[in-house]
Parts: structure tokens; sequence; C-alpha cells
């Protein structure tokens, strides 16, 4: 069986990602194996994507693949031939299944369907693609993409499971709407957030590799009626920051997080919260397989003692509301009996050294990033202070993501002294 090309349109948003590699000896290679679903198209974007940036990209297609996208279009976009039959006579000494797999610096497999993960969870080779990844010496990476209830299903759950036990770093997927007309997880990560990660792994030491991190991030609501509630202006730009950069470093990053106008990072998992209270059961639910949890989440202090169900009627005179302490997340996890190494953030409006050492003393954490809110929220940059055992460290105002580096830096550091 053949690929059929077929006509297909796409708007290309024109992307300079990152770092791209000039020079021969640094030029990264990548497998891209695409499997059979519609997201099959945003495949094409990220190959063209990667192309762009300086990665050599093979692609190797599945038969099912190639009835929603032609290998014409990643041949055109990627200047390599295509590889979808494991029996080509013109690979190099018929075994492109060990050839391929040897060249590849990265495997990643968008989409990766249901059908395909299952079949790398129990080792069949049926394929070039499944062979080509039995075979591999290199990290290997997935993008599942797939109808909300197909990824529910507790045999594709195992199949996961199994997968990261294997060392297989999940991407995704996220939630929204779907190609079937529901709405929920399963869709396929983004093009540029795939090639964002893609091209985090090649330049990036692995220094969290086979942890867990457990990160809460964005503001936390607490309803005062059907309608109103406290909040803060959190957007959550820090902590997304923290996770993308903790994946960066190898982590399996667990995203627990408020209301944002953001889209979460590659974490294998994202857990949306809307009070402290939920956000404080999320987390008891996920603490005990984290070996570092990162408090960044601004969670709002204090909740009303009494909910209305409906919406409060507006009248001439005052309302009084009782207001009543929200649960100390970070204290409750750095009071376990084992608990996890815990990261502190700190947003303060004055007296910005003073009260961030008073805040990590209470809160009894290894480390507290202290910044001023004023300038920081809402912002791409910022200034951070961390706070440990032997003093102060600034990081001078930079972008929020190159501050996430360096603190998952200054983590492990942490942490490796510590363990």
């Amino acid at each position: 069986m053949h690929c059929m090309p077929i006509e297909l349109s796409f708007t290309w948003n024109f992307l300079s990602i990152m770092t791209s590699w000039a020079s021969p000896e640094l030029r990264k290679c990548l497998l891209l194996g695409v499997t059979g679903g519609v997201a099959a198209y945003k495949a094409a974007e990220l190959a063209r994507l990667l192309a762009q940036n300086g990665i050599n990209v093979q692609t190797v297609m599945t038969q099912a693949a190639c009835h929603f996208v032609g290998a014409a279009t990643f041949q055109s976009l990627t200047s390599n031939p295509v590889y979808t039959d494991l029996w080509d006579a013109n690979a190099t000494q018929n075994m492109a299944h060990i050839n391929l797999s040897r060249d590849a610096d990265l495997i990643l497999i968008a989409p990766a369907s249901a059908d395909f993960i299952a079949k790398l969870a129990h080792g069949m080779a049926d394929d070039l693609l499944t062979t080509l990844c039995l075979a591999r010496d290199c990290p290997l990476m997935i993008a599942p993409a797939m109808n909300r209830q197909m990824w529910g299903n507790p045999a594709t759950q195992r199949n996961l499971s199994q997968l990261r036990q294997d060392g297989v770093t999940v991407l995704g997927p996220a939630s929204g709407e779907q190609a079937c007309g529901e709405v929920g997880i399963g869709r396929m990560l983004e093009a540029v957030e795939l090639a964002e990660t893609v091209q985090a792994a090649f330049r990036t030491v692995p220094l969290l590799q086979g942890k867990n991190v457990l990160l809460t991030a964005g503001p936390t609501f607490e309803a005062i009626d059907a309608v109103r509630g406290i909040t803060n202006r959190s957007s959550g730009k820090m902590g997304y920051a923290v996770a993308r950069a903790a994946v960066e470093a190898g982590a399996a990053v667990t995203l627990i997080s408020g209301s944002v106008c953001l889209v979460p990072p590659a974490v294998d998992k994202f857990i949306p919260v809307v009070s402290a209270e939920d956000m404080l059961r999320a987390v008891q639910a996920e603490i005990a397989l984290a070996d570092i949890f990162i408090s960044v989440a601004a969670v709002a202090d204090y909740r009303v003692a009494h909910v209305s169900q409906q919406k409060i009627k507006k009248s001439d005179g005052n309302l009084a509301l009782e207001l009543v302490p929200t649960p100390d997340i970070l204290r409750t996890v750095s009071s376990l009996p084992n608990p996890p190494f815990c990261v502190g953030f700190a947003a303060e409006t004055e007296n910005l050294e003073e009260n961030a050492a008073m805040k990590r003393r209470k809160k009894n954490v290894p480390l507290l990033v202290a910044n001023l809110a004023q300038d920081a929220i809402g912002s791409d940059e910022s200034e951070l202070i961390l706070f440990d055992d032997s003093g102060q460290h600034i990081l001078p105002k930079a972008s929020k993501m190159e501050q996430a580096r360096h603190l998952i830096k200054h983590i492990h550091r942490l942490y490796s002294q510590q363990h």
C-alpha cells in the first residue's frame, strides 16, 4: 500500500522558535513518526517549524497516517525522503528500522494514536514505525491525539502508565474541541508547543530526569455567591514557565492550575482547579509521588464563610461578609512526616527581603522565591530573589522563561545536596 498525497491547505505562521543549529556538527536529527489521525495535519506544520530552525527531520509514516496526509507533504517540508514500508528494498542494506533509529537524536511520535500507544506499551513491532521504536537507542516522546473517551479508557491509561515507567515522555494531550464534535481532553498539543519542547530537549541537560515534580500555578477563586468571588491578578505566567522548564529538565511534571488565559505546557498531567480547597485536595491526591513540590500559585488567603447559592441583590445598605482563612497548602505539604523538597513563592509589595525571609521560616521550606508583585503580575519579565540556607541569590530582571530555567538549576543543586 502506498501513500496517496491529498491536497491540504495550511495557514502557516512564521515563527522563529528558540535557537537554530547552524553548524553541521551541532545539527540535530529528529525522527518524526506520524500515525493515523486527523491531527496528522499538525505534524506537517511541526515538521516545517523544526526544519526551518535547523533540525534535520526524518519522517516515518504508518499506513493509517497516509489516509490523512500525503508523504509528498513531509518530503517537501523536510527535504528528506519519507519512509512508510518496513520492507522497503531501497533502504540501506534493507535495514531501515535499524539505520533510521541509529541516526536519530530523538524520536517524536505526533500524533500518537491509541492503537499505536497500545502497540508501544506491549512491545509490538508489526510495521516500520513500531519496529524502529523498539530498535532505538535515543529518547522517545509521544504526543497523544484521540477522542476524549478513548483517552479516558482504562486500557489507554494503563498503556500510558507503562510507557512512562519505560522512560517514554508523554506530551499532553490538551483539552478542547475535537474533530468528532465532542469537547474534552485528547487534542494533540499545537505544533508550536511541540517544536519548543523538542528544541529544549536538544539543548537542555536533563537535570531532573526521573524525578516527579508537582507544581501549582495561577490564582484561586473563592465564591461569594453564584456569580461573584474573591480572586487576584495572577496571570499564571511564572508558574507555567517553571512547569515548562521542569519538563525541559526531564522531570515528570504534574501541573495543578487555577483559571488562567494560557495554554498549558506539555506536562505529564494537568489538573484544573478553582478554589483553594480544590487545589489542596488535588495536591494531597498527588503529593505521595512527588520528589519536588513547587508552590507558585497565588492562593487566596481568605474565603467567604457562607457562600450564597443565589446572586446577592444590591441594596442601599452596606454588605458585611465574614471571611475565614483558606488552607495553607505549602505549609501542609512541608509539615508532612516525609515531605518532598518544597519550594515556595512570595509576591510582596513592600519590605521584600524581610517579608520573604519571614515567610520561609514560617513555611519551613528549603527554598523560597520572592519578587515584587507590582513589577511581576501580568508581565513577561521579572526580577527574582532566591532565599535558601546559604543566603540570598538575586536573579536580575529577565524573561520569566529564562528565570524559570535558572530556578530549576538552583532547585536541582539544592535537591542534589540533600539527596
